[in-house]
């Protein structure tokens, strides 16, 4: 399918999808704007895409239309993208917006465009940072008046970040935390254990990377065995060995409770966002 994409917005999450979109479709059927516009002129000259002056400017040039903008500056976006949306609908041109800013569903978009008519639609996607490598998790969200059509042509073009699966809308506040929020944790994680690893002897460099390998290939085991990480973490310790003793230590202080609780946070915190008008 011949198509061209456009990104309104390329901080990291944005920044991350325009990548792994560069390195799916031809870059020069790219084009990016950004709020601060020298940067976007640097990362167009850097990835062969192409840079436009204005949000308005994007959207012309666009038929999947990536609005990649917090979730608090996203009202003034679609109100000012919304007549030149309507215009170019009413010519027959395709036009479909995709948002990954957390937290607003897709009713409170389509709301916002709603001049623009049933014509256009709406598509959710929730990335995280490591698809900017290629190695993130995605979900792509859609109600059923949006043709399959575009949902796959959206999927092929993110279909380098990583993972890319379908989820219902409902679930996507949950998938925000859980993917989204989450290698935040996970960096943190890899920090504390290469402290941990300086703190009985071994070189910093050293230390982050045998954490962060380490982190990888316990990853690759869930995903790769499809064992439950209950019973990789019990293969692991030895009785009466170094891991359990490790592992008694982590529930003495709230491992895994902190872990929990984190999601949680996170998830009130995008229910909040969605309540943005």
């Amino acid at each position: 399918m011949e198509f061209k994409v456009s990104f309104i917005g390329t901080g990291n999450m944005g920044g991350a999808l325009l990548h792994a979109a560069c390195r799916t479709i031809d870059p020069k059927r790219i084009h990016i704007t950004d709020h601060q516009l020298q940067k976007a002129r640097e990362q167009a000259e850097a990835l062969g895409c192409c840079c436009e002056t204005s949000n308005i400017d994007a959207v012309l040039q666009g038929n999947y239309i990536f609005l990649c903008v917090k979730p608090q500056v996203m009202g003034s976006v679609l109100e000012e993208i919304a007549p030149v949306l309507k215009s170019c609908l009413e010519q027959g041109e395709r036009k479909v917006i995709v948002s990954i800013a957390a937290g607003l569903q897709t009713a409170y978009l389509k709301e916002k465009l709603a001049s623009c008519g049933s014509r256009l639609q709406v598509i959710r996607v929730m990335p995280n940072t490591p698809a900017a490598i290629g190695k993130g998790m995605l979900a792509v969200a859609a109600g059923p008046e949006v043709d399959e059509e575009n949902i796959q042509a959206v999927m092929e073009i993110l279909a380098d970040a990583g993972r890319v699966e379908r989820l219902s809308e409902n679930l996507m506040d949950q998938f925000t935390v859980v993917s989204g929020c989450s290698p935040a944790f996970v960096y943190m994680f890899i920090e504390a254990l290469a402290d941990g690893g300086v703190m009985t002897g071994l070189p910093r460099s050293q230390a982050l990377t045998y954490a962060a390998q380490t982190v990888l290939g316990a990853a690759a085991m869930v995903l790769e065995t499809g064992r439950h990480p209950g019973e990789l973490k019990d293969a692991v310790c030895s009785p009466a060995g170094s891991t359990i003793a490790g592992v008694a230590k982590l529930e003495e202080k709230g491992f895994r409770s902190a872990a929990i609780q984190a999601v949680k946070a996170g998830y009130d915190k995008n229910v909040e966002l969605g309540k943005v008008k």
